[in-house]
């Protein structure tokens, strides 16, 4: 009898022993997804090891194998479990988290009489009302089980029917997941190709005939929903026909990038001798990581391009990470352009058979550069060489969910075990990758000037509190970003003004009584949103109208304070009524290709000013733009977090570097009340070293990262009592504290109330990570015995945010 260990995508981090039936037994290898009976459930697990031990006790029997072929091999499994182990997270769910062939598996509940309910039906259709819902669906369930989508689609009350029948205990109801049939996708997203002639003992409709006739005097593949043009009924016959293997069906590429036409540049001598360091290493074959510290528009993509024209040379892969959705499509019109259908592109606005089709082709070998966000770090890269991570400082690599993996970390050690080369490219880097240069781990290469010698644009911080002396009135834009704005419309040329804050004002409260409208599930104010009327809570996406009165006192004098990217746009329209203003936040922007027209839109001159959050300071070349204004410098300074600073330089160099790209020079201005604070001053000389030596300093003192491992752990419930309860157990257990591990708290998290649940917080500090690690396992197992909630311990290793 075989036997197989199967990981789980539950909050129990142990695997689950299932029986292989005989039709199994030689077919399923680790790696595989298995599809296993759970309690009452059916869910897709991850086949981990084969074994002929039977446990003790009862062992279920899995019920179908999904994948003839390992989804993920024993490289990717055994970065899984490292993942696990170094993140405190259950391997089930980092080992789904790390395929995205979800859109192949779809969920479905099927619904089947109980024993009670075959005699009640029996009983019914005796003489019954042929009319009577209830009749009807005892008599489909009768014959078979059925799924609720079915049931629906033949009867229109079926499931208020259904619902009846379960109370009464006439009807059973279990979860299923069933394998997706590819050809079911929509006409609009699949390819057709004639593959081979029919044989003579196979019948073919009409339909069929015709459209097998028309793709074999047509070669190549057509679009499905085109040709019902040519060809009436073309979309059932042809997926009739793939079912044959007459013809061939397939999802369509992804689409919606930029394609870039700029021929390869000549390398200037900084980027030479970086892409020669880079290119020797490769030669090498060996683990080496690089920090490749550039000025904004220094250049480093065009190092990225050569330097993969080598990777591919020697006959190895690439990978290259891109922080946000934001960014993939310039990227991957660039990549796609010098290595045509080499290239996959992965992430998550792509729909789940895109994506599943990409990921095929990358396992497949088929494509050997891959271009992708966060979980692009788990694509199934045949033969890796270089691994690239643009932006490496940014937070839009750190998972805030269950697994909470930082996307650049895990590539680093991905890249290890591959004997790869990685290039960790950035303006402003993390604090902790150029202390890992200080420490030798990583090798430093500058590009200290922008390409062909064009200067750094001028910068100019603005003090807001002399504004307001001077003029007497709390403005938004001071007269110098208005002068400057005026200037740059009557030349026809371009304006970038970042607020790194959503909506028109930041909250409303009563003058009369001091009361703030807050969240009903989180505790925090809510944001009003003038376009669409409505006060939202940026956390959980709670809306309600805005109010005519105050909620508490009945006054009418209602104060709406404070200034967001909604409030800017606005007020732009007012000054320069004659201006074309697009707004790019994340409310303008609901998906990949909203945020492609907005920006196509403001590189081809239709607009003439870009207001945005974070979203439009990063990575953007738009040669045109000679302005860019920071409306407030200030937004992320006050914030309860040791990375406040290192955040507001960064995303102000980086704003600052979209200025002056072209041949025309660029100024930047910068609004701010903190006109002295360090991070702002080092920001607008585009002074990273000057940051890094004051920032370095202060992190020392407190013991901080990069001198410290660090996890910010966070006790929740729905209940207040039950999380202050439980976090002050946690408090009691590691008092006193380990040797080595400094415990901070248990108290309040800065955001006390997020989605219902109420938050405490504890913070760990250790010099040594693998103390601090098993300290967090002893929080865990602590939290088993007691039987906490499997969702009231949330741990954050190396948290980016303790907010």
């Amino acid at each position: 009898m075989m036997y197989c260990d199967v990981s789980l995508p539950v909050p129990l981090d142990h695997a689950f022993t299932y029986r292989l039936p005989e039709t199994l037994q030689h077919r399923v290898q680790p790696g595989c997804r298995l599809l296993v009976p759970f309690g009452s459930r059916k869910l897709t697990g991850m086949v981990l090891a084969l074994h002929s031990k039977a446990p003790e006790g009862p062992v279920k029997e899995a019920l179908r194998l999904l994948d003839e072929e390992p989804v993920l091999n024993a490289e990717l499994l055994s970065l899984g479990h490292w993942i696990a182990q170094y993140y405190c997270a259950p391997l089930g769910e980092v080992l789904r988290s790390m395929t995205p062939l979800s859109g192949e598996v779809r969920k479905t509940k099927l619904y089947s009489l109980t024993d009670a309910g075959r005699d009640t039906a029996r009983q019914l259709l005796l003489g019954a009302d042929e009319e009577d819902p209830t009749l009807q669906v005892l008599r489909l369930l009768e014959a078979r089980p059925l799924s609720a989508s079915y049931l629906q689609k033949k009867l229109p009350n079926a499931l208020r029917v259904i619902r009846s029948l379960e109370k009464k205990g006439f009807v059973a109801m279990e979860d299923l997941e069933a394998q997706r049939d590819p050809l079911r996708a929509s006409s609009t997203r699949l390819r057709a190709a004639w593959l081979t002639s029919a044989p003579e003992d196979v019948k073919l409709t009409k339909r069929e005939r015709e459209l097998h006739a028309f793709l074999e005097l047509h070669p190549g593949t057509h679009n499905l929903e085109q040709l019902e043009a040519s060809v009436k009924g073309a979309s059932q016959a042809a997926r009739s026909l793939a079912r044959r293997n007459l013809i061939t069906l397939e999802p369509e590429a992804p689409t919606g990038v930029f394609t870039s036409e700029a021929p390869p540049r000549t390398l200037n001598p900084h980027q030479l001798e970086a892409y020669q360091q880079i290119e020797s290493a490769l030669r090498g074959s060996r683990y080496h990581t690089f920090l490749l510290e550039g000025v904004t528009g220094s250049g480093k993509t065009e190092v990225y391009l050569k330097s993969i024209d080598a990777t591919i040379a020697l006959g190895r892969s690439a990978l290259l990470l891109v922080p946000e959705i934001a960014l993939t499509p310039a990227v991957a019109g660039q990549f796609l352009h010098r290595f045509g259908d080499r290239v996959a592109i992965l992430h998550s606005a792509f729909h789940d058979a895109e994506r599943a089709e990409q990921w095929r082709r990358i396992r497949s070998g088929l494509a050997t550069v891959v271009v992708g966000t966060r979980s692009g770090v788990f694509a199934p890269v045949q033969n890796l060489g270089l691994v690239v991570i643009d932006e490496e400082h940014d937070q839009s690599y750190k998972q805030q969910e269950t697994p909470r993996y930082n996307g650049r970390d895990v590539a680093i050690v991905r890249a290890r075990e591959a004997d790869a080369v990685v290039v960790l490219g950035s303006a402003t880097p993390s604090l902790e990758s150029r202390y890992n240069v200080e420490r030798g781990k990583y090798t430093l290469i500058k590009l200290p000037e922008r390409i062909e010698q064009r200067p750094m644009p001028d910068v100019e911080v603005i003090d807001m509190r002399q504004e307001f002396l001077e003029t007497r009135k709390l403005a938004t834009f001071s007269r110098r970003l208005v002068e400057t704005i005026a200037e740059r419309l009557e030349h026809h040329e371009q304006t970038m003004l970042l607020l790194n804050r959503r909506g028109f004002s930041s909250f409303v409260a009563c003058r009369a009584c001091g009361e703030k409208l807050e969240c009903v599930n989180c505790a925090v104010t809510l944001t009003y949103h003038r376009r669409d009327r409505r006060m939202l809570c940026h956390y959980c996406s709670y809306a309600e109208k805005v109010p005519a009165i105050c909620p508490k006192c009945g006054s009418e004098h209602l104060n709406f304070i404070g200034t967001g990217s909604e409030k800017v746009e606005e007020e732009l329209h007012r000054d320069f009524p004659r201006a074309r203003i697009a707004r790019m936040d994340r409310d303008t922007v609901s998906g990949k290709r909203h945020f492609e027209s907005i920006l196509h839109g403001f590189r081809d001159g239709n607009f003439d000013i870009l207001v945005g959050t974070q979203m439009i300071a990063k990575g953007h070349d738009i040669p045109n733009v000679t302005l860019v204004g920071i409306v407030s410098a200030d937004v992320g300074l006050g914030l309860p977090d040791f990375r406040a600073a290192e955040r507001t330089f960064q995303l102000l160099t980086q704003a600052a570097g979209r200025a002056g790209r072209g041949n025309l020079p660029g100024i930047v201005l910068i609004q701010t009340i903190n006109p002295e604070h360090y991070a702002v001053r080092f920001a607008s000389e585009q002074n990273y070293d000057g940051f890094y030596q004051k920032e370095i300093q202060f992190r020392k003192l407190m013991r901080y990262p990069p001198f410290a491992a660090l996890a910010n752990v966070l006790v929740r419930s729905q209940k207040q009592e039950d999380a202050l309860a439980m976090s002050t157990e946690l408090g009691r257990m590691l008092d006193p504290a380990p040797e080595g591990v400094k415990v901070l708290g248990p108290a309040e998290a800065p955001v006390p109330k997020l989605k219902s649940e109420f938050r405490y917080q504890l913070l760990l500090k250790a010099a040594d990570r693998r103390l601090l690690n098993q300290t967090l396992r002893d929080l865990q197992r602590f939290a088993r015995d007691q039987k906490w909630p499997a969702t009231a311990l949330i741990i954050d290793v190396d948290p980016l945010t303790l907010m």
